[in-house]
This record gives C-alpha cells, structure tokens and sequence, in this order.
C-alpha cells in the first residue's frame, strides 16, 4: 500500500494484487467490487469485465489461500462461481433498492455518485428488451449497474429476475474469468507472452470493446 495513487483506483491490477499486512485480500476486494458495481448505483465508475478477466490471469494468486483442493480446473470454477454469487447478491441488492426507492431516483439531482442519464438509458434498454435485459446488461458498463435497480422500479416479477439474474451471473463471471486464465496459458506456452507484463494494453482493450455497444447506441440517437 506504499507510494499510493488516486489514478490506481481505476486500476484492477490494483485491487487484484492488494495486500494488507503481507496478507493478500485481492480476492475479497475483487468480489466486494463485482456486488457494489451490481448493488450499488455508485459503483457504475468501478473496474468490471477488466476486473474479471485479469482475476482469470491471476486466479492462482487470488484463490491460493482459499482452496486447498490442487486442481487448475476446480479452483478456477471455484473462483468464477464466487464472483458469479457476488454478481447475483449484488443484483438482488439493486432490486431491491429499485422496488424501495421507486421513482425518487427520477426526481434526484446528479452529482459525482450519482447520474440520472443512466438510469434514463438503461430503463430504456430495460424496456425493450425485457427479462433478457437482466442478461445482456451484465456485459455492459454502466447499463449493468442501473439494469436491477430498474427491475425494482419496474416490478419484475421476483422470481422471473433471479432466473435471469442467475443466468446472467454465470456467464458473465465464467465467460471473463476463464478467457482471462486460458489465455494467460495460451500466450505463455505458446507465444512466450506473459500477459501481466501487458496489464495496461489488455485493460484498455477490453475497456474499448465492452464499451463501443453504450457509444454506438448513443451516436445513433445523437444523429
């Protein structure tokens, strides 16, 4: 925690590498990340599908001190399903938080936490793609962290959202975790590329690529 940053906080290298007292919490940070950007409507500014990704490329680090089972396979499917729970609770929170707040969120003023624009943009995208919305808005930014608090506003019915709140879970965490860890492997057997000496290129990449679907959708209605 030496020679700290501001600009690190939007780094998921450092929250993934994170130690306290020579005890690595990289695993805990990660998964409280992974519910307050699901759970919390401040947490549209926090580090996601980067997050997952390289948590795949350092699984072995984050999992270490949890597992004491020595299979690649078993800790990596451990890893996703623990992010993919802390997706599912974190949805649940927002759900929750939308059937309570209701519309006073229509009516709050934006500040740094807080932005109306995204509500309006992801109630939109709530409404013409329905239950499915709860899916698709998992794999993007901003959208994924207003989508359950809109199924809250909007009365979805409870067990039709966890359907897809579960669904949507999995696939995102197993989907980005295990890119991340087989790449890894891929690159460094085969290529001789260690991808965590390229941290910065692949966050930036993935940053571009899950977000070019929210800039498209807006250049065509600013047209």
């Amino acid at each position: 925690m030496t020679n700290f940053e501001w600009t690190q906080l939007f780094n998921p290298e450092f929250y993934i590498t994170m130690t306290i007292g020579g005890v690595k919490i990289g695993l805990w940070i990660v998964l409280f990340i992974v519910f307050a950007e699901t759970g919390l409507f401040a947490g549209f500014f926090l580090p996601g599908d980067s997050l997952l990704f390289l948590s795949g490329i350092y699984s072995r680090d984050l999992i270490e001190n949890f597992s004491i089972i020595p299979s690649d396979i078993v800790n990596v499917t451990l890893l996703a399903t623990l992010i993919a729970t802390a997706g599912i609770v974190g949805n649940m929170m927002g759900y929750w938080f939308g059937s309570k707040s209701g519309y006073y969120l229509y009516k709050k003023e934006d500040s740094f936490w807080f932005k109306k624009k995204y509500l309006i943009q992801s109630k939109d995208f709530f409404e013409r793609y329905g239950g499915k919305a709860i899916i698709f808005a998992r794999f993007l930014p901003i959208v994924r962290t207003f989508a359950p608090i809109v199924a809250g506003i909007v009365t979805m019915d409870k067990k039709k959202f966890m359907f897809y709140n579960i669904v949507s879970s999995f696939l995102w965490s197993f989907a980005l975790v295990f890119s991340g860890h087989y790449l890894y492997g891929l690159f460094l057997e085969k290529y001789h590329i260690d991808l965590k000496e390229h941290i910065e290129k692949i966050v930036i990449g993935i940053i571009i690529l899950s977000t070019l679907p929210v800039l498209l959708k807006f250049f065509k209605k600013t047209n």
